[in-house]
Order: structure tokens, then C-alpha cells, then sequence
């Protein structure tokens, strides 16, 4: 069975372990890319969520972990509101696989 990964900051993430996700603290923004490239080498993970928080100040390491493996990487957003990266994620993906835009522009 695959197992599930939340990465963020812990006081957002800690409700994920009453539903069985594995958690994985991190205050700082830095420390994600080592995080999930330890994550990367792990096939039993088939899905990892990271807060929106930190996958906004540190995409590089979103993009290497999705170059990486193929395990499902969401963003998630937190208790703060939406940045819509999430949207603009698919968005692409959908464009990119489709050649259209067929999920338009967030609005505000």
C-alpha cells in the first residue's frame, strides 16, 4: 500500500495525521528541497501534499522533486486563503497535454 505525505508547517499540517498521513514538519522554506528530495527516493510515497506557504517560496524544489519521481505532488492551500497555485498547476498541465486553455483565468 502506498503511503501519503503532508509537508508544511507543522501547527497547518498536524490535523493530516488523524487521517492517516504521514507528516513532515518544516518551518523553514530552505530545508524543503532536502526534505523532498529524501521523499523522491522513497517508492513506497504515492502522494505528497505541500503547503501552499512553502511551496510558493521555494518552487525550485517542487519542480526538482517533479523531475525527480513520479509520485503525485499537490499544493495545498492554507488557513491563510489561496495563492492558486494549485490552479495554475493544472491549468497548465491541462494545456500543455491539450494545447488549449480550456480551464481559464483564476478570478478575483
Amino acid at each position: 500500500m502506498f503511503r501519503a505525505v503532508v509537508v508544511g508547517e507543522k501547527h497547518l499540517i498536524l490535523g493530516f495525521r488523524a487521517l492517516g498521513f504521514e507528516i513532515v514538519p518544516l518551518e523553514d522554506s530552505s530545508k524543503l528541497m532536502q526534505e523532498l528530495i529524501g521523499l523522491s527516493t522513497n517508492a513506497e510515497i504515492g502522494l505528497v501534499f505541500v503547503t501552499e506557504s512553502l511551496a510558493i517560496k521555494n518552487p525550485k524544489a517542487i519542480e526538482e522533486f517533479r523531475q525527480r519521481c513520479h509520485t503525485v505532488l499537490t499544493v495545498i492551500p492554507t488557513h491563510e486563503g489561496s495563492k492558486h497555485i494549485s490552479f495554475q498547476e493544472i491549468r497548465q498541465s491541462v494545456e500543455n497535454s491539450l494545447g488549449v486553455d480550456i480551464l481559464g483565468k483564476v478570478k478575483k
